[in-house]
C-alpha cells in the first residue's frame, strides 16, 4: 500500500538524503528533470535544501510517496509561487518514481493528490513540461492533461542529447 503525503520544510531536510538517492536514481535512469550527469550527491543534496528553503516561504508544496516500509518511491512539486495576476495557476514540476518501482500507479497517485492540494489552495489551472517523446507524454495525456505544443531543441537530456520538450495544461473544478 502506497501513502502520499506533504512534507515539510522541515520534514525535507529531515528526508534530504532520500529525496537526494531518489534524484540521482531517475537521472542516472535518463530522466530529463533539469540536471545533467555526472549526477552527484551534493547537487541532489544542494537541489532538495533549496527546495526545503522554498517549501518554508509557502512558495510549493512536495508530495512523497511511501510504500508499506516507509520507503520513498516518489515525489512531486506544485509550485504555487506565481506572478501576481496569475493566482489561480501553479506549476508541477519533478514528478519523479523510483526506477524500480514504476508502472505500480505511483504517479497516478501523486498527480491525484497535488490535484487535490492544487484545489484546496484555489488553483483552477495547472502547467508542466516534459521531455517530447518520453513515456511521461503518454501519462499526462491518459490522466486528461491537454497538450499545448512543442518547443525544439529546449533541453538536454542527462546524457548532453538535445531535446524538445512538450507543454500541457489541466483546469481543475474549484468550488
Amino acid at each position: 500500500m502506497t501513502t502520499i503525503t506533504p512534507l515539510s520544510a522541515p520534514q525535507i531536510k529531515a528526508q534530504r538524503d532520500a529525496l537526494s538517492q531518489l534524484l540521482l536514481d531517475c537521472v542516472n535512469d535518463g530522466a530529463s528533470v533539469s540536471f545533467m550527469l555526472p549526477m552527484t550527491q551534493a547537487k541532489a543534496q544542494a537541489f532538495w535544501s533549496r527546495v526545503a528553503d522554498s517549501t518554508a516561504r509557502g512558495e510549493r508544496i512536495v508530495l512523497v510517496a511511501l510504500n508499506e516500509q516507509q520507503q520513498l518511491t516518489g515525489t512531486v512539486q506544485l509550485i504555487l509561487d506565481q506572478p501576481e495576476n496569475q493566482p489561480h495557476r501553479a506549476d508541477v514540476a519533478k514528478l519523479l518514481v523510483s526506477p524500480g518501482a514504476r508502472r505500480q500507479g505511483i504517479a497516478q497517485l501523486l498527480m491525484a493528490e497535488l490535484e487535490s492540494q492544487a484545489t484546496r489552495e484555489n488553483r483552477s489551472v495547472l502547467v508542466l513540461d516534459t521531455a517530447t517523446g518520453s513515456g511521461a507524454e503518454t501519462f499526462y495525456q491518459q490522466a486528461g492533461w491537454q497538450r499545448v505544443g512543442e518547443i525544439p531543441h529546449y533541453a538536454l537530456m542527462p546524457d548532453g542529447a538535445s531535446c524538445s520538450t512538450t507543454y500541457y495544461y489541466k483546469h481543475l473544478n474549484i468550488k
